[in-house]
């Protein structure tokens, strides 16, 4: 089966054949399996992945340091640079990122990277869960280490939101809280400090974007579904298309949002602080209306 996020997603049985294929067309592969309150992503990979996988671990490798700019910040440039260069990650060699099944953590990894200028990287649809379904071989023991990569790290590649430009799209375009509808209203909080949501951002959960099976809907449902929360592909159908941001609570939801926009075909601005940052600053306003 070929997945119809051209360019973006990559199927169990086109990640084998990649696999088995030339060495020069051989992807590099990153397991970033993450969940939050644990238990460790590295004692996931070790009891199974997927064969020559290397674990990238989300919040020493995909993050800086939590502080003022939120739970999940922006790793600076030499940082992320480096923890890709010790993944194995080369810039003439195509990547491919998996987590668990709903691609949550995966889309973080993949949004870093094309934010810092890799120009091939893919989201294993369906995660390690798709690969172990389709029979794939199952690799375990200790993380492997790879061979150096030359990845470098160049800022810049994809749009970004910080506070006041979330503010801005608010007002002015569409911004998606990619959150559970209850923490969008302020209903249940259970990670931040404060309840609530950004005045003027849409509800649109994560979780609506895959099948139960963690797998991504198809493209023009997923079309269907942001152009009814008010985002539309090029060429819109009546003006210009509104200018469209994400956010979460932390900035690894959101990017699966970002990744689910751009396979309906709309771009997306990542706001990485997200609510955790927002927060930091009380003057900052917090609504809990639907």
């Amino acid at each position: 089966m070929t997945s119809d996020g051209a360019g973006l997603l990559i199927t169990a049985d086109e990640l084998a054949s990649a696999l088995s294929g030339a060495p020069d067309g051989v992807p590099s592969v990153l397991d970033v399996r993450w969940r939050l309150g644990g238990p460790p992503g590295v004692d996931i990979y070790v009891a199974g992945h997927v064969p020559e996988a290397v674990f990238v671990d989300l919040d020493r490798d995909l993050a800086g340091p939590p502080g003022p700019g939120g739970r999940h910040p922006m790793p600076a440039a030499a940082a992320f640079e480096a923890a890709m260069r010790r993944a194995g990650v080369s810039a003439g060699r195509p990547v491919v990122v998996y987590d668990d099944a709903d691609s949550t953590a995966a889309a973080r990894a993949w949004w870093l990277l094309r934010y810092f200028g890799h120009s091939s990287v893919r989201v294993l649809d369906g995660g390690f869960r798709a690969w172990t379904a389709e029979g794939e071989p199952v690799s375990s023991g200790p993380p492997l280490l790879a061979a150096a990569g030359d990845f470098t790290a160049s800022p810049g590649h994809l749009a970004l939101l910080d506070a006041d430009g979330a503010a801005v799209m608010a007002s002015t375009g569409l911004l998606l809280d990619a959150r559970t509808g209850e923490r969008y209203r302020g209903q249940s909080e259970p990670i931040d400090p404060v309840a609530g949501h950004i005045p003027g951002a849409v509800s649109a959960p994560t979780a609506d974007n895959v099948h139960p099976d963690g797998t991504f809907l198809a493209a023009a449902d997923l079309t269907a579904r942001f152009t009814a929360l008010g985002a539309a592909p090029p060429p819109a159908p009546r003006g210009p298309a509104p200018a469209v941001g994400v956010y979460c609570g932390s900035g690894v939801t959101a990017a699966h949002e970002v990744l689910a926009l751009a396979i309906a075909g709309i771009s997306a601005a990542l706001y990485v602080g997200s609510w955790s940052d927002w927060i930091t600053d009380p003057a900052r306003p917090v609504a809990t209306s639907p």
